[in-house]
């Protein structure tokens, strides 16, 4: 015997498959269950309210006027820094502040941005939780089993 004594088996370098995130393909039940939480997500009251703030703020003339001028500027911007107008930009952009906090405390622009806050909370949710549920099933699952790390192990 070598001292390396692997039980009859071959050593679990051998046997292990390796995944290259690239090419890494889904199965169609994880997608399909994937698919379900998203529309149950996307008929969720958080996502109902984000939709009719979203109309609201389209069809909202005061608000629009608004994104347009902010729009405009950032052109101004761009068009100064391939001048190199410093003073310019600085002009600009400060009357680009005043103009987003215009928009800012408008309560129809402060509502659409908490759902955004709301559904962007859900989404970052459901993520820890399949991330936990994951990994407490992998750490469950293959205790101290663990294969080593390179076949040099």
């Amino acid at each position: 015997m070598d001292g390396q004594s692997t039980g009859g088996q071959a050593p679990a370098c051998s046997t292990m498959k390796v995944h290259y995130t690239r090419d890494l393909i889904l199965r169609e039940d994880i997608i399909a269950k994937a698919k379900e939480v998203a529309e149950l997500m996307s008929s969720s009251e958080e996502v109902q309210l984000y939709r009719k703030a979203e109309k609201m703020i389209e069809q909202n003339e005061k608000v629009q006027s608004l994104i347009k001028q902010i729009k405009k500027k950032q052109k101004e911007i761009v068009g100064f820094e391939y001048f190199k107008n410093e003073e310019m930009i600085k002009k600009i952009e400060a009357e680009m502040d005043e103009l987003q906090a215009e928009l800012d405390g408008i309560p129809l622009v402060q509502q659409f941005q908490q759902t955004q806050t709301d559904i962007n909370y859900m989404l970052q949710l459901v993520v820890s939780v399949i991330k936990d549920t994951l990994s407490e099933k992998i750490n469950v699952d293959s205790g101290a089993d663990l294969p080593p790390a390179s076949c040099s192990d």
